[in-house]
């Protein structure tokens, strides 16, 4: 690799300094000369990408049909054989990166000019440059560098569109394992709802005074005041009643954003819980759900982890 050091040859990682000045030196050098278009412009691949895009523009068929310009970039990709014009500078580029620690690699961001538009039957050669490599950069995904490059593209000679690709090339974050969930305060007025839900059950009390059920668990009837009661299983059946969407404030315990329900049982008394099965934006009034219980232990140690009543969405409704 040009300009290569005996540090990095050496296995070591050459320090953010030297690596951000040798990675400026990549920019301006071309990263593909003289490139050809593996196919001409042609009608069955446009009606493919339209098709897949659901793109119904009468411009795009018909005898003088020409390309979506967004399909600038189709007519230049090599597949997996590559292209003969490429050079070894975007390689070399990649590896250094790879050296420092940036070893993994994300899409960020494209953007294209159309010159003219392209017609079947044109041929399309290309050049591409690496433009620019930025500072490092710290993202949520972890730190690294992005590289833009920059292809024009022409047809008989003349610029018909170009096209920025940028990627950020970075050092993966060190991601903290997710903290336990939270432990229900158990107390001797609601010890027995949650030893039935170890055991996978959902009991409700009742009133033994006037039949009243209630959730939570109370020492008393809110109905009739009676100290009496005992217990009916539920059959695990209900609807969303209500529901939020929680983004902030974070808990270590969850990862946002995720949907918090009020769950009308089928007995009619109503407890809050987590609805689970579909993705959050998904979740509606009205969505039946059924009871599941989850342990809530560390990854690989579930040994008197809690378990939990969850709500996990009917197969079929979401």
């Amino acid at each position: 690799m040009s300009g290569g050091s005996s540090e990095t040859e050496a296995g070591r990682v050459p320090d953010e300094e030297t690596v951000g000045a040798r990675l400026k030196g990549y920019e301006g050098r071309p990263a593909a000369v003289a490139g050809v278009g593996k196919d001409l412009v042609n009608l069955p691949m446009i009606r493919h990408w339209c098709e897949a895009m659901g793109d119904t523009n009468p411009a795009y068929s018909g005898p003088d049909a020409i390309a979506p310009p967004t399909m600038l970039q189709a007519w230049t990709m090599g597949g997996l054989s590559g292209h003969e014009g490429r050079t070894g500078a975007y390689d070399a580029l990649l590896s250094l990166l790879d050296a420092s620690g940036c070893t993994s690699v994300v899409a960020t961001d494209c953007e294209q000019e159309y010159l003219r538009p392209l017609r079947p039957g044109d041929e399309v050669t290309f050049d591409s440059v690496i433009e620019s490599v930025s500072e490092r950069k710290t993202t949520k995904l972890g730190t690294g560098y992005f590289v833009t490059t920059r292809t024009d593209i022409r047809s008989a000679g003349e610029l018909v569109g170009t096209h920025r690709f940028r990627i950020l090339k970075y050092a993966p974050a060190r991601r903290t394992p997710p903290a336990p969930r939270p432990r229900p305060v158990v107390n001797r007025d609601n010890a027995g709802f949650w030893e039935a839900v170890a055991e996978g059950r959902l009991l409700i009390q009742r009133c033994t005074d006037c039949g009243t059920l209630r959730h939570p668990w109370l020492p008393g009837c809110n109905a009739c005041g009676g100290p009496e009661w005992d217990t009916v299983e539920a059959s695990g059946e209900g609807t969303v009643y209500s529901y939020v969407v929680m983004h902030h404030p974070r808990f270590p315990a969850f990862e946002p954003p995720y949907a918090v329900g009020l769950i009308e049982l089928a007995e009619g008394v109503r407890m809050v819980s987590n609805v689970v099965g579909v993705p959050y934006d998904k979740v509606r009034i009205g969505l039946p759900v059924r009871v599941e219980f989850r342990r809530y232990g560390a990854e690989g140690d579930d040994e008197g982890a809690p378990v939990l009543p969850v709500f996990r969405v009917v197969e079929g409704e979401g």
